[in-house]
């Protein structure tokens, strides 16, 4: 089995080698651009880059297409532009990113190799606030910022370019990863920075009462969830929530955090006006429709996780 790695080198596609490589016969290729900007990082691979083919390139780059493309089986793009007030300041870089990106990926495809399997790795903000009780596949797209409009534009594309193409495509909406090989800034998920600010005796502030709930999940679980999504048909032509069935509050999530660390202090502020406006409010995301399909689930508790990645040598990349 050959598979490519879109975006490897950042947050969630170095621990998706790291599955991938685990899986028995299965041939690892990653192409990444090490866009500054995009806080990816070659020191995220160090530990397995002998048992990899690293390609330095970009999906914007049809000569970088060309060499990687060809003959995988299973392409996984990880590759994005994932902070959300990057994308209000700089909403071109965004859409060059995120849209352009994934054009140039599903051209190069359509091209290069029509028979691979492609599963994109999107997000549950593309849903902005939530009008029903629980989050699925039918509630309706309102995006609430640049970045969220975007992935769900994406999306469509997949959607697009399987109905038009015969494209193998699976999209999946992930929400608030956290674990190894993220990084230790508020703009690239919040779980990985409240873990950063206690590791360093700093004050977890919270907008609010902290009262809003959140699916939060272990990176470790979201790549098991791209692997099984690769090797599901049934989910080709569509997107599809992938997220922990735990639902807790910012608050808990904040205390439990400095409880297992043994340091830092949480504290409640009021919310600046440019986050207010982008607040989706409480979310709780139901992904049985995914888990139904291809019997997927989560090993890791937030408990558990939060453990892993105490654990772990290599946690985050620096700001």
């Amino acid at each position: 089995m050959k598979v490519l790695i879109v975006g490897g080198a950042g947050f969630l596609g170095a621990n998706l080698v790291r599955y991938c490589l685990a899986q028995p016969a299965t041939e690892v290729t990653v192409l990444d651009s090490i866009e500054p900007r995009l806080h990816a990082t070659i020191g995220n691979l160090a530990d397995v880059r002998s048992r990899i083919r690293f390609i330095r390139g970009s999906v914007l780059e049809d000569a970088d297409l060309a060499q990687a493309l060809p003959d995988q089986d299973i392409v996984f793009n990880c590759a994005a532009q994932t902070s959300h007030s990057l994308s209000m300041q700089d909403p071109l870089f965004d859409a060059v990113q995120n849209c352009i990106g994934n054009l140039k990926l599903l051209e190069g495809l359509r091209r290069l190799n029509p028979g691979a399997t492609v599963v994109y790795a999107s997000s549950s903000t593309i849903i902005g606030g939530s009008a029903e009780a629980v989050i699925d596949e039918e509630h309706a797209e309102r995006p609430l910022d640049i970045y969220s409009a975007n992935k769900g534009a994406a999306e469509k594309y997949y959607r697009i370019y399987h109905r038009a193409h015969d494209l193998k495509t699976v999209a999946l909406r992930f929400a608030n990863l956290y674990g190894p090989y993220g990084k230790e800034s508020p703009e690239f998920g919040f779980v990985n920075y409240f873990i950063h600010v206690a590791r360093t005796g700093g004050e977890i502030q919270i907008y609010g009462d902290g009262a809003q709930t959140r699916n939060i999940m272990f990176a470790e679980d979201a790549a098991a969830a791209m692997w099984a999504a690769a090797r599901t048909p049934g989910l080709l032509g569509e997107a599809w929530f992938a997220a922990h069935e735990e639902h807790l509050s910012v608050a808990e999530i904040a205390t439990a955090i400095v409880r297992a660390v043994g340091s830092g202090s949480v504290a409640n502020v009021r919310w600046p006006d440019a986050r207010r406006r982008t607040e989706v409010g409480s979310v709780r995301i139901s992904s049985n429709r995914f888990r139904s399909l291809t019997g997927w689930a989560p090993r890791y508790s937030f408990q558990a996780g939060l453990a892993k990645v105490l654990a772990a040598k290599s946690l985050f990349v620096p700001a």
